[in-house]
């Protein structure tokens, strides 16, 4: 309870430097394993919004889960709190391949938690799957994704195993399947999901009508968020002078909680790092962020976020126009299917534009 009496503090203090931001649209709690907490954690903190911020029924309330039993024991009071979306790390449904990828769960476990966050009354469920696992086949990318699917969730994140840096996979890397079979296996599950009745309204992120998720979609079309919490990020729009700043607290919770100081006596400023975003960063930013969605992006939206006029846009547009990458049309920006799958080589030439001013 003391690190959710942290985070509250470290609201405060946003809140007082301010903008202080309008009606929430939604609330996620994620990052690490947020289920560990305990139902009353969890309600504390979301009373503890709830005090400080226009929160309402409308507002979608996400909190990422493991698909363990430790986790799903506290769904019900999760749901009594107010959480009224659950993101629950799936990742397989395949007792070999969860194991190649050191999870702790088995696909009993995972259709046990979807089992019981249905019992307490949860209706807006995601389900985070990954192809292209070690030693995976096309056949068994099918097998699994028709898994998921059979636990009829409402939205499905979708996504390829990739290997970060700094981990045990990136520095022994395990046989993966090459980029033909990868590829075969992402046209195979976009077909799978189509024809279940999901539509792909994101680059990785596949939902029922109505079941997009408004928290992440607030990423892509490059809006405002507060972020608290150790290694949180934020993105934040002064008001009156119209300049976009980033923030990052500090990664590790000892040292988070070392820089909010004892209880009682609140930072006079933000904690962690804060950066203002030069005119390049605005470009490629909002490129990196718009062009993942499907239907892609408005012109105008380009200038209500970033405070500039659309012709920044204009030179690498144009190139990838060319190349098949984009389209155009009046006010209107959209990907092709071309430019979905080949989204690095469509925001490459953001990156060249910047690179070249």
């Amino acid at each position: 309870m003391a690190y959710v009496e942290a985070l509250l503090r470290d609201l405060d203090v946003e809140l007082a430097v301010g903008p202080r931001p309008g009606p929430l649209v939604s609330v996620f709690i994620g990052g690490g394993t947020p289920s560990l907490f305990s139902g009353p954690a969890i309600a504390r903190l979301l009373a503890g919004l709830r005090q400080r911020l226009p929160l309402s029924d409308a507002t979608e309330i996400t909190l990422e889960a493991n698909p363990g039993a430790a986790d799903a024991a506290h769904f019900a009071s999760y749901r009594e709190a107010g959480v009224n979306r659950l993101s629950l790390g799936v990742q397989s449904l395949d007792a070999g391949r969860l194991q190649d990828l050191g999870r702790i769960h088995g696909p009993g476990e995972a259709r046990q938690a979807m089992r019981l966050a249905r019992q307490v009354g949860y209706d807006n469920v995601n389900l985070d799957l990954m192809f292209a696992l070690p030693r995976q086949d096309l056949a068994e990318a099918k097998t699994d994704l028709c898994r998921a699917l059979e636990l009829e969730p409402e939205h499905l994140s979708y996504y390829q195993l990739t290997l970060e840096p700094n981990t045990p996979f990136h520095a022994a890397p395990p046989p993966l399947p090459d980029e033909d079979l990868s590829a075969d296996m992402l046209l195979q599950g976009l077909e799978l999901l189509a024809d279940a009745g999901f539509t792909q309204y994101e680059v990785s992120a596949h939902a029922r009508p109505g079941r997009h998720c408004r928290h992440n979609l607030n990423y892509w079309t490059f809006g405002d968020y507060l972020g608290i919490g150790a290694g949180a990020h934020g993105k934040l729009t002064d008001p009156v002078s119209g300049r976009v700043q980033r923030r990052a607290k500090p990664r590790h919770p000892t040292a988070y909680l070392d820089a909010l100081g004892i209880a009682g006596q609140v930072p006079m400023r933000p904690i962690g790092t804060t950066r203002g975003l030069d005119e390049d960063d605005l470009v490629l930013e909002f490129a990196m962020n718009a062009l993942r969605l499907t239907e892609g992006f408005e012109l105008p939206l380009f200038r209500r976020r970033t405070g500039l006029e659309p012709s920044c846009l204009a030179g690498p547009l144009d190139k990838a126009r060319r190349g098949g990458l984009v389209e155009v049309h009046d006010h209107w920006v959209s990907p092709t299917e071309r430019g979905r799958w080949f989204l690095t080589d469509l925001i490459a030439h953001f990156m060249a534009a910047v690179t070249d001013r």
